[in-house]
Formats: structure tokens, sequence, C-alpha cells
């Protein structure tokens, strides 16, 4: 058993330079027998990020479609158009980039949504397959198979999800707003994830009309379902528009009924309110404030180089800044706050038990030059180090001046 003890490390929440132990893969308290020794000299160690939504599977497509309007049916359309020349070893080289930036920006663990439909079949869901066994080294990935193109609308597309979730797939997710009937769509796949007892994850509400809610009725069906704390709704833009009195009332219910919520600012950004000039929203779920109520709450990548959102460099840390900047989030609580939606919270979203730096945890860990927590986000910095179950898997040298 490979035994590594981490000396000089600074960990959140303690005032002095800690020491880390690590058997095999995971932190133990005290160390038995001889072991490797790393300086830290100072630098500070989180757990490792936390990526909870996005799309390995459409990836880095921008350069075959044909983006003039910038709007959500577009990037819809074009990504549908292009997805018809899928192959699984394209989508596999693809997803295997995205993995690879990741990794050197600390994340350890994803969760990805695949489409699934008559189109594409299941060959995004084995090319990702193929990639959560040839990346396991350096991240755990987390498949969640989901309807794009509608389901009910869709003949077909049950099936497959059935398909791939009795061939390994680890939860099921939603696109209710492609559907003419989106609330059945709703119950249809509460249905499905009872019969195979797994979790789902929502693409929803995602425009800024006042009208048309489906949050109501996730909630209705989650409690109905007794599946509070299984339950993730992504995108959420409908919220950025309720004044507080409102939202305090519906985060209390998402608290109770144990739903949680994935803001996804990049994207969100890009696609929301171009009907708008001045005054133009903001248009970015307030996470800040769902929080305030007891809500679990993420923030996540979404897309990267495509139609929905043609750029990104599958940082996290750039993820929680653009959050911050945002909300006009800038105390060392708040931006701590913000750390947290891609880390520990991110940990309750996907129900992890084994998330942390103390004894009995997995050895999923990321360095940082910096003294204080907040100022990762404050300063978008870049990891320095990580580490997958004990193993490093990657580090980042210094920038290096060149005076005259």
């Amino acid at each position: 058993m490979k035994r590594l003890t981490i000396i000089n490390a600074r960990v959140p929440g303690e005032d002095t330079l800690q020491t880390l132990h690590i058997a095999g893969e995971h932190f133990v308290a005290t160390q038995h027998g001889a072991a490797e020794t790393l300086d830290f000299a100072g630098a500070l160690v989180l757990p490792g990020l936390l990526e909870t939504h996005i799309h390995l599977d459409k990836a880095c497509i921008i350069d075959r479609c044909h983006q003039q309007d910038g709007t959500l049916a577009e990037a819809i359309r074009e990504t549908a158009r292009a997805k018809a020349d899928f192959t699984e070893e394209d989508v596999y080289q693809r997803g295997a980039r995205v993995l690879e930036q990741a990794i050197a920006q600390g994340t350890t663990r994803m969760r990805t949504h695949i489409e699934i439909d008559p189109v594409v079949g299941l060959k995004g869901f084995r090319a990702i397959r193929r990639l959560q066994t040839e990346y396991a080294w350096a991240m755990d990935l987390q498949l969640c198979v989901f309807p794009q193109e509608g389901m009910l609308n869709n003949p077909g597309t049950e099936e497959l999800l059935c398909e791939a979730l009795a061939s390994g797939a680890d939860l099921l997710g939603g696109c209710p707003y492609t559907d003419s009937d989106p609330a059945g769509q709703i119950r249809r796949l509460f249905a499905l994830a009872q019969r195979y007892d797994v979790d789902i994850d929502f693409h929803l509400d995602f425009d800024l009309a006042p009208d048309n809610r489906l949050i109501d009725c996730v909630i209705d069906e989650t409690q109905g379902a007794n599946w509070g704390g299984r339950v993730t709704v992504g995108h959420v833009t409908k919220l950025s528009i309720l004044t507080r009195d409102k939202l305090h009332e519906l985060g209390q219910k998402l608290a109770g009924a144990g739903v949680q919520v994935t803001a996804l600012p990049a994207t969100d950004l890009f696609l929301t309110a171009r009907d708008r000039f001045a005054l133009q929203p903001r248009g970015v779920a307030p996470l800040d404030e769902l929080d305030r109520c007891g809500v679990v709450c993420s923030l996540s990548t979404n897309n990267i180089a495509n139609p929905f959102t043609p750029f990104g460099d599958a940082s996290l840390v750039r993820q929680a800044n653009l959050f911050a900047n945002v909300r006009q989030l800038g105390t060392q609580v708040d931006l701590l706050r913000c750390l947290s939606w891609i880390s520990s919270q991110s940990a309750k979203l996907l129900r992890l038990t084994d998330y942390g730096l103390v004894p009995g945890c997995l050895a999923d860990m990321v360095v940082f030059d910096v003294e204080r927590a907040d100022q990762i986000v404050a300063q978008i910095a870049p990891p320095i180090a990580g580490f997958k179950r004990g193993r490093q898997t990657f580090s980042r040298p210094q920038a290096t001046l060149y005076r005259p």
C-alpha cells in the first residue's frame, strides 16, 4: 500500500500549517510504516473540485455550427444538426479533450449529461462510458442520460433511456420544455427514476418569462415520490426575475422538498435576455438567496465551445468568480460561499459520503498558491497540483518573469 505524508499544508479553517497522511486511496489519522513525504511549503489544499453539470458529448463543436442569433432555439437546432454526424469515436475524442482540461483545473468528480434520442442513439453514452473507465485515474464520472430533443413527442426515446439505465447510466435527466406536455415529461421521468432507483437532474425554466413555470411541478412530484435530496434543477433562470419575498417563499419550498439548484452562469448569461437591449437582465439563478433559505446549491460549467456556450476552459474557479461578479458578491464570506458551490455544497448535491480532507475521505485534493481560500475565487487562482486517490495527477509550474 502506497503511503504519503504531506507537510506544511495550509487547510481552510486551521490557523497553523497541517500535516496530512494518506494510505492507499484515503486520508488516515496517522501514518504507520515508511511513507514518501511532500512539502507543500504553505500552499493551500482543498478537496477536489466538483463539476455537477456539463455536456461532454456535445463539447467542442462550435466550428461545425452556424451561429447567428445566439438564442436557445438556435443552439438546440444547430446542435441537433451537428449531432446527426456524431460517431462514438468523435464524442470520445472531444470529451477526452474537455476532461483533460478539467483535470488540470482541479476537478476530480464530474456529472455529465448525455443526450439520448433515436438520431444519436447510444453513441454518446457508449463513448462517455469509455471515458469513465479510461480516465478513472483522475476523474470519477457520473453519467446522466436525458432527452434533449423531447421524450413524449419523440417515439423511441424512452426505450433508449431505459436501455442506457439498464446498461449502467447513473441517473436520469430531463428537458421538459422540449415537449408539448412539459409536466407530462416530468411525471414520466419521476416514474422511471423510481423504477430504476436513480436520481433526477432537470434542465428547467430556462427563460425570463414569468409564466409557464415548471419548478412547482418538480417540487410536487419530488414530495409525492419522497425523492427529496435526489432531485436537482439546473438553469432555472426564471428565478432571477422574482422579488426577494417571492424568491424566499419558493426557496423555502425547495429546501423543504429537498430539490437542489445548479446555476450555469456562462451559458445563462450568453443565451438569456437577447430580446432586451437597455437594462438587460443578468438572468442567473440567485444561489446566494436560495442558499440562505437552506437550498443545496452548486455552480457548474454546462457547455464548452458549442452554440450554447462558445467558449470555456473547464475552470470551475472561473465560474465561481463569474457568479460572484454577476451577483455582486465580494466579501470574504461571500467568496467562500461561491467556493462552496464548486466544492462542499456540490458534494452534498452529488450525495458524496467520502468528500473532504479528514480521515476516511478519498484522498482527492487540489493545491493553490494562496494564503486564504477566498483568494482562489477573487484571483481566479490556477491550481498548481492535483491528486486523485492519493496519486498526483497534474502539476502547473509557476510563470517565470524575464526581467531586462
